[in-house]
């Protein structure tokens, strides 16, 4: 299939046409996933006039493999465990990793937010965006640590995604929009003319008001 997205900026502003009916909406708060996500929200947010913040979610992985993970953490020391995975660690290696993942969340949420404290989720509705959906494991710790924050309500917005973790998100979240759904997805760079890797600069440097 050829790329339905110029860029992640480009997809931005065609999910908030999507998304169009919270603009304005004080209660609304639109999250970028990091890093990826990051330069969807901020058009997003720009486009609808509500707040904007970035969220750093961190994967806990199993030290003998990392891609495999036990759990999450996120903003406010929110931990998300699936016990099914964790089960095959002693309290002490579950501990050093949420050690050394929860120094590197408070490194990048330093380095991505600065001063600025994070905006409150509490009795709100909180945006997830990302720049696409391919298995869903990140966006659903991010949920769960949205709602750990507080949220009244969740909801994930991205411009493609597999059929199956959109099928299999829906369960946890209260709404979802993900105008793409292609049959033959396989990853979502390819359906982007622009899919670069975000760096750290570029999500400091994006322009986001609200």
């Amino acid at each position: 299939m050829d790329s339905v997205y110029r860029d992640r900026e480009d997809a931005g502003a065609r999910l908030a046409r999507e998304l169009a009916n919270l603009t304005g909406r004080p209660d609304v708060v639109v999250l970028g996933l990091l890093r990826g996500g990051a330069p969807v929200a901020a058009v997003v947010a720009n486009r609808l006039q509500v707040a904007y913040d970035v969220l750093v979610i961190r994967k806990l992985g199993l030290p003998a493999a990392p891609e495999v993970a036990f759990g999450a953490i996120g903003s406010g020391g929110v931990r998300v465990i699936n016990r099914e995975v964790a089960d095959r660690l002693d309290a002490a290696q579950i501990a050093q990793v949420a050690e050394a993942e929860t120094a590197e969340l408070r490194r990048r949420e330093r380095r991505f937010r600065g001063d600025r404290p994070a905006v409150d989720l509490a009795g709100r509705t909180a945006v997830l965006v990302d720049d696409g959906l391919a298995t869903g494991a990140t966006a659903r710790a991010a949920v769960a640590v949205c709602r750990g924050l507080g949220a009244a309500r969740v909801m994930v917005a991205v411009p493609v995604g597999s059929a199956t973790a959109v099928a299999a998100l829906r369960d946890v979240v209260d709404d979802l929009v993900c105008p793409l759904q292609p049959d033959d997805f396989q990853a979502v760079g390819q359906y982007y003319d622009d899919f670069h890797q975000v760096g750290d600069d570029e999500v400091v440097g994006l322009p986001v008001g609200g």
